[in-house]
């Protein structure tokens, strides 16, 4: 503080008591605040104000214009609002992991409206935007199954792909009738149906020409010149093509119907969840599915079977950010591949051995049920093949539409060059892109305060899996005693400090955690340390074979991490909705897969680092 003295001033430190002191009473803050409110309207402007107090009173010292711009206030992004549905960001959250730019939540938006029946119901969104977070609205696709009489059917499937609720939660339905929700889908649905029937068909010569058709298209649009040929462009190839994209992804999902269902539940009812689970591994072309790809087409890469071309050209468009249009692709790091292989050379096992083991211990569980039902095993080694055959397509069409989003953020790329506008564009929609490519620059007035919200939307922690109600991003994250793993509007019930999650992936394993937040960090972690994370993709995947165990906040049985930990024999826990902020890297734990819990042995008392 600066005080006076016999010669003028000096600087001294604030004693101790009157540093956390306020200065002001909460009466002379207001009587401050009111004087402010009145030079504002005196003046018709915001001014910069200068003050003293002195004898009790305030003295205005100055009241000057504002010489530096205010920032904007942030856009709200929030389809929670006015609403009580149950919304969850499994399996979506795996997919789409950051928060989004609007660019990239405009183009999630028209392949969600291409691939969902009933996008929306009662004027509530099946899916939506929380806090610049990817959600899907559980309550509209439940009012939907009841509707047709699918509901345990759905109840199912829902665990399978988005993973257990909580004890005592149940899904709110919507409040509407089974006879308007008919009227209201049927038509669109029977229109839907016809569509996949005609596509499923196209699918094999589809998926062998695409990885040629979208380097073609991003080639040329990256020879685009001018805002008018860019657009044209658009217009007639790529809009087209990642449409076409889309519906086929929507015709590979639907392949099989319902047979992953079915099939889970015969084989538990008969083998356990244990057998079940490596019954249904080991299912792609060559022995494994093609999140199993980026590792394998690497230690190939390593044993010199395959070059670098043809690995990036396969997996270069395959990352933790994929559908995130202003993040790179991993193919646009001339370093990408070094750091995989180097990272490559530290595990102890590789893909090739665990997956022999894998298929010794497969081979097992089938003479078991054989032993057990052999009139059985012929019905359901064809069902379970049926399965097989629709999760290649099901994966194959994924990966395409992953590399049509790299198309999307060419063109978003060369959109900002040939306007002159730059990366403001990832700000924007794809239809206010377009507006501006036709020369119309007023959507550029709204990139100062989604940026805003970009940024403070970034700065929260992830929000958690489950939210029911009205969410506030930046309230939820300012309490001290938030609920990592679920909001509910209705329910402050505390979180408990257990973790615990579906059980992906059987066996049980001991190792010293290692918490990471995102796969840039994954260079951390340690041969044999147990891998927690808030969620994992493709991306993750060439770290599974460093590993003992994973553990993550968000997944399901179908999540990425729980089908690689499966090829691999590795243990794993998902969807536990808190082991990011229960666990410390550094803790001794134990992962049981088979029961879905993790328990910490010893506190880390010190932070591991690479050796």
């Amino acid at each position: 503080m600066t005080v006076p003295t016999a010669d003028g001033t000096e600087e001294q430190p604030v004693p101790s008591d009157l540093r956390e002191a306020p200065v002001l009473t909460t009466a002379e803050a207001g009587e401050l605040a009111r004087l402010g409110l009145a030079i504002e309207e005196l003046y018709g402007e915001p001014r910069d104000i200068e003050w003293a107090r002195e004898a009790g009173s305030f003295r205005i010292l100055q009241a000057r214009p504002v010489t530096t711009a205010p920032a904007p206030r942030p856009e709200v992004w929030n389809d929670s609002t006015g609403t009580d549905s149950l919304w969850t960001s499994a399996n979506l959250g795996e997919a789409v992991p950051d928060v989004m730019t609007p660019v990239t939540w405009s183009f999630v938006k028209a392949f969600m409206g291409d691939v969902m029946v009933g996008a929306s119901l009662e004027g509530r969104p099946m899916y939506g935007n929380i806090g610049g977070r990817f959600y899907m609205n559980l309550s509209v696709t439940a009012t939907l199954a009841a509707a047709f009489g699918q509901g345990r059917k759905f109840a199912r499937a829902n665990e399978l792909v988005f993973g257990r609720l909580p004890e005592g939660m149940t899904i709110p339905l919507l409040p509407a009738s089974r006879l308007r929700v008919w009227r209201d889908t049927i038509g669109e649905a029977f229109a839907v149906m016809s569509r996949i029937r005609a596509n499923g068909k196209q699918l094999p010569a589809f998926l062998e020409e695409a990885p040629a058709r979208c380097e073609e298209l991003r080639a040329r649009v990256t020879a685009a010149a001018t805002t008018g040929e860019l657009s044209a462009l658009w217009e007639s190839e790529v809009a087209p093509y990642f449409r076409r994209c889309c519906h086929m992804l929507q015709a590979a999902t639907r392949q099989g119907g319902d047979s992953l269902v079915k099939v889970r539940g015969t084989l538990e009812s008969l083998v356990g969840e244990g057998d079940a689970d490596l019954m249904t591994t080991g299912l792609g072309d060559e022995g494994q599915l093609a999140s199993m790809g980026p590792l394998l087409g690497l230690e190939r890469l390593a044993r010199g079977e395959t070059d670098r071309d043809t690995y990036t050209r396969t997996y270069g468009h395959r990352g933790p950010h994929e559908f995130e249009v202003s993040l790179p692709r991993p193919a646009e790091d001339a370093q990408w591949i070094d750091r995989q292989l180097a990272a490559l050379g530290t595990v102890e096992e590789d893909a090739s051995l665990r997956l022999a083991r894998q298929t010794t211990a497969r081979a097992a569980a089938w003479d078991r049920l054989t032993a057990a039902h052999p009139r059985r095993v012929a019905g359901i080694r064809a069902a379970v093949d049926t399965w097989a055959a629709s999760a290649r397509l099901r994966e194959a069409a994924r990966t395409e539409v992953a590399r049509v989003f790299w198309l999307l953020r060419t063109f978003v790329l060369r959109a900002g060059e040939v306007s002159g506008v730059g990366e403001d564009l990832f700000f924007l929609s794809r239809e206010e892109i377009l507006a501006v490519l036709g020369g119309d620059r007023t959507p550029l007035a709204g990139v100062q305060a989604r940026r805003a919200a970009y940024d403070a939307y970034r700065a929260l922690p992830t929000y958690p899996t489950l939210i029911r109600g009205e969410f506030a991003p930046a309230t939820w994250a300012a309490d001290p005693n938030r609920r990592a793993d679920l909001f509910d509007a209705q329910d402050t019930t505390p979180a408990t400090d257990t973790v615990a999650g579906s059980p992906a992936s059987g066996g049980v394993v001991e190792g010293i955690a290692r918490v990471v937040a995102d796969v840039e960090e994954g260079e951390a972690i340690q041969p044999g340390e147990v891998l927690v994370t808030t969620v994992t993709n493709i991306g993750w995947t060439p770290l599974f074979t460093r590993i003992s165990a994973i553990v993550t906040d968000v997944g399901a049985n179908l999540s990425h991490a729980s089908i690689v930990a499966r090829e691999l024999g590795i243990p794993a826990v998902v969807g536990c909705g808190n082991a990011t902020t229960r666990i410390r890297t550094g803790d001794r734990i134990r992962v049981d897969g088979g029961r879905g819990t993790v328990d910490v042995l010893e506190p880390a008392t010190s932070l591991p680092g690479p050796a």
